[in-house]
């Protein structure tokens, strides 16, 4: 795999995930779209889900991003492929798994990112959206004094009163909440693919300043 300096980080995001996809970030070189677009029109693949996955492809093909602290990692980069139908939809790999986990990263034609196992699970509402946790991520546990993980059932015990939802992230299935000077991640994810509670994941990170709540997005970022 033959990999490159990123030219241009993609629009739209926060200027901590800017700086994050500019100073983490490299390119791989992936096969384009295109070059199989007749093969999947002859499997009655839509043309519209075609066009999404090069659209896709354009913005975000290629990118590789160290690992997320959920989920092994996350995909080793973001590639799509393999349109697949399933009810109540269509939707395509987000990219190869860095691990052998039981699931697989996909992108919904609405352009959600998420996780299908033996259900879809929709953890981010926009690929953006995943950048951003993963930026935030890595800022977090950069500046934070301490950092806490919590399994399953002990979640129930964290009091989110005073918090509130850290919008860049756009989440789904996995949410962010900014405190007074701690910020919170839940990992939902594998527990709605799986209908299983107790995979369930906390990590909270506090002691944290004004810069380590928020990395230079305001209060409308």
């Amino acid at each position: 795999m033959k990999l490159h300096l990123i030219n241009g980080v993609p629009d739209g995001l926060t200027r901590r995930a800017r700086s994050f996809v500019a100073a983490h970030g490299v390119k791989a070189d992936v096969r384009p779209v295109e070059g199989h677009r007749q093969w999947w029109l002859e499997r009655d693949i839509p043309a519209a889900v075609i066009d999404r996955m090069e659209a896709s492809q354009e913005r975000w093909g290629g990118l590789l991003l160290p690992p997320a602290p959920p989920y092994d990692g996350g995909p080793k980069y973001l590639d799509p492929d393999s349109p697949e139908a399933d009810s109540p939809g269509w939707w395509y790999e987000a990219g190869m798994q860095r691990t052998a986990v039981p699931y697989s990263f996909m992108i919904s034609l609405s352009g959600e990112f998420g996780i299908h196992g033996d259900e879809w699970a929709s953890l981010h509402a926009t690929i953006e959206g995943w950048v951003e946790s993963l930026a935030l991520a890595h800022h977090a546990s950069v500046w934070a004094r301490q950092v806490t993980k919590l399994v399953g059932d002990d979640i129930d015990g964290i009091d989110l009163n005073g918090f509130a939802p850290v919008r860049e992230v756009m989440g789904l299935a996995d949410t962010w909440w900014r405190g007074p000077d701690s910020l919170v991640a839940l990992y939902g994810g594998e527990a709605a693919s799986f209908d299983f509670p107790r995979g369930r994941i906390a990590v909270i990170s506090s002691g944290l300043d004004e810069w380590g709540l928020r990395g230079g997005v305001d209060d409308d970022g």
